[in-house]
């Protein structure tokens, strides 16, 4: 049985069970808080647990090493739907220790998705630099910098909204502010 039918199958018992009564709450943020985190599966409940946080209190977004690639780009795109529409007044930014987007790069993963079925004329596209997309960082401090400047930057983002950055050890759940 794959791991989404074992997941499938695990649901169907937590729906008829109602284990869902204990996290009943609506869209809005009880807290108005936005966090921006890495997708690293060792923040999936220590991150909630390290803030505090309960089901509903925050939006938690997560991508590849807690990054703004663009001003456009869904993450982005999620923070100002955030704030319009779900009444976020404040962005907590944060990254964490040994993130593996601390080394990541396109040439780490050209060789890969070539032994998995990939054509090379895809690896050289015109219209996207792969090199430039998948670069990951190499000084986690000042990526978390780069990201809240990012969003306080950004002409859509009033100015109204605090954003701070911080750095979580991956392991404690201990928080570092940047910048302070």
């Amino acid at each position: 049985m794959s791991q989404i039918d074992k997941v499938l199958a695990f649901n169907r018992e937590f729906v008829a069970a109602r284990g869902y009564d204990k996290h009943v709450t609506d869209k809005f943020p009880k807290k108005k808080l936005a966090v921006l985190s890495c997708m690293d599966t060792r923040l999936s409940v220590l991150l909630q647990e390290a803030l505090g946080l309960g089901n509903g209190d925050a939006k938690i977004i997560k991508n590849a090493g807690a990054v703004i690639l663009s001003p456009w780009d869904s993450t982005m795109r999620s923070l100002i739907v955030a704030v319009y529409e779900l009444g976020v007044t404040e962005v907590m930014v944060v990254a964490h220790s040994n993130c593996g987007a601390c080394h990541m790069s396109f040439h780490h993963f050209e060789e890969q998705m070539l032994k998995r079925g990939i054509p090379e004329a895809e690896l050289h596209r015109s219209d996207i630099d792969l090199n430039d997309w998948l670069e990951g960082f190499h000084d986690t401090e000042k990526s978390v910098k780069s990201t809240v400047a990012a969003i306080l930057g950004h002409p859509l983002i009033p100015s109204d909204i605090s954003v701070r950055g911080f750095i979580i050890d991956s392991v404690t759940g201990e928080l570092q502010e940047v910048g302070k």
